[in-house]
């Protein structure tokens, strides 16, 4: 499922500033007044009170998290070869902000970027990767806010940040500094004629934001916006192009965080299986796939499981997700219901999917349709080996594809997509493929005029010499799904 970059709140979701005695404060685009992530701390008598009625003892982020997903070398790595390819196309500094940490109750997952080159859960961060100095720097607030409620100094017993010389020896970055200190570390830079550079979210020139008429920008692009806002005079470019050539290769450890993501989804698949029959509604399909994620470790599910059944297998989850009770109808014994799932683990998101048959056998014509599809994913990934790109990989699928067919299995570049710690990890689809590439492939079938769809997605590696499929243990062929359902 080529999943859009999920919507996330930022520490610049802010038009303009107000200053206030003792402190910075934003006018929110919607909602009010909200304290800005680059404020001062600030000590007053209320909050002296509450430290001296204080029971619970400060905490520290060791004591929260005891290490990072990957060694710090592993970090240190990502980012002098962000570093290096920064360098080579021009040089300037690479903003890479942090979640601004609130949460409805979900478990919280930092900005991926961030996340990537850090491994940190901290909120309301900037890290500045500097190519013309060759230096990391890492700005964060004094305190954790999360963990600061002064009507309840009991239960939220503060939690420091920047002074905590644990969490900076965890991280190993090279320099930290206080938020308060970065608007005059970026104006000094600008001054400086300094190349801002973020990440666009797309190849090509930066885009310049706008205020949506509805809903509200991403982190990156409000941040933009404020930089524009302060600094009329700053020059800013992509570095889309530069971050997808970091994170499309997958190092060893990575490779294997997605192999358990993988195997976990094909486990939660066949135990979905189990629960497919006439009179089973969708929901209950999704809460048993679900369920054994839970159960294999997934500390989130990276995006709603897709689940359709019958007329609803024929419509694209965006389509489908565009009413509130829409995905929830009974399955019927002559239909087919998809499954195009993931689990998430530590991180690393797997992103598969199957066609099943609701009475346990296809008809003559599912299973010739199926086919079609699963023959032009077995063309894919016949042809998978380093140095050839997703465009010549799609030429390759549409031979494989009948000519009657094609009409029903449109795609504007490739069928798949990378994923590491997203759905859609950043990608150039002209790039010749490296070993430790990860993506999917999944040709999909939307045949309206039979009433017939059809999807077949696995998860591969590129490797030396060819290519590894992750998810080759799970049922898939016509034979082996009935026996799923049986």
């Amino acid at each position: 499922m080529p999943a859009p970059p999920r919507p996330r709140s930022g520490p610049f979701h802010v038009r303009r500033q107000i200053r206030s005695p003792g402190s910075v404060i934003a006018l929110a685009l919607f909602g009010g007044v909200v304290p800005v992530a680059a404020q001062a701390p600030v000590t007053t008598s209320s909050a002296r009170t509450a430290d001296s009625t204080r029971t619970t003892p400060e905490q520290r982020y060791g004591d929260w998290v005891r290490r990072l997903d990957f060694r710090p070398q592993e970090y240190a790595f990502r980012r002098s070869n962000m570093i290096r390819l920064l360098r080579d196309s021009g040089g300037g500094v690479l903003l890479v902000p942090a979640s601004d940490g609130r949460t409805h109750g979900e478990t919280f997952r930092q900005l991926e970027d961030f996340w990537y080159y850090t491994g940190l859960e901290i909120p309301s961060s900037i890290l500045v990767l500097d190519a013309d100095r060759d230096r990391s720097i890492l700005f964060m607030p004094e305190t954790d806010h999360r963990f600061e409620d002064s009507g309840r100094p009991n239960d939220f017993p503060g939690r420091p940040l920047l002074g905590d010389y644990q969490l900076r020896s965890i991280a190993g970055i090279e320099e930290y500094r206080g938020m308060a200190e970065f608007d005059r570390f970026l104006s000094q830079r600008v001054r400086g004629r300094t190349v801002v550079r973020v990440n666009g979210g797309a190849p090509g020139a930066l885009v310049e934001p706008e205020l949506p008429a509805f809903g509200a920008l991403d982190p990156i692009r409000t941040m933009t916006l404020r930089i524009r806002d302060a600094h009329p005079t700053v020059r800013m470019a992509n570095a889309f192009e530069e971050i997808a050539r970091g994170r499309m290769v997958k190092s060893r450890d990575e490779i294997q965080k997605l192999r358990i993501a993988a195997d976990a989804t094909a486990q939660a698949i066949s135990s979905a299986a189990g629960v497919i029959r006439p009179g089973t509604d969708e929901r209950s399909v999704r809460g048993a796939f679900e369920a054994t994620c839970r159960a294999l470790g997934s500390q989130s599910i990276p995006f709603t499981p897709i689940v359709k059944s019958g007329p609803n297998s024929l419509w694209p989850w965006r389509v489908l997700a565009a009413h509130y009770d829409r995905r929830n109808r009974p399955m019927e014994s002559d239909e087919l219901v998809i499954l195009d799932v993931g689990c998430e683990i530590d991180g690393y998101v797997s992103d598969v999917g199957r066609t099943l048959p609701v009475g346990g056998v296809f008809s003559d014509v599912q299973r010739e349709k199926l086919l079609v599809s699963t023959r032009a994913a077995d063309a894919i990934i016949a042809a998978i080996r380093p140095g050839i790109t997703f465009r010549e990989l799609t030429r390759l699928a549409y031979e494989a594809i009948p000519d009657e067919e094609e009409r029903y299995m449109q795609t504007p570049s490739f069928f798949g997509h990378h994923i590491g710690l997203s759905t859609g990890d950043p990608a150039l689809i002209d790039e010749p493929l490296q070993a430790g590439m990860v993506f999917t492939v999944e040709p999909w079938y939307y045949n309206h005029d039979l009433q017939i769809a059809v999807f077949v997605e696995d998860v591969v590696v590129v490797t030396d010499d060819g290519v590894e499929v992750l998810t080759r243990d799970l049922a898939r062929t016509p034979e082996e799904l009935e026996a799923l359902v049986r």
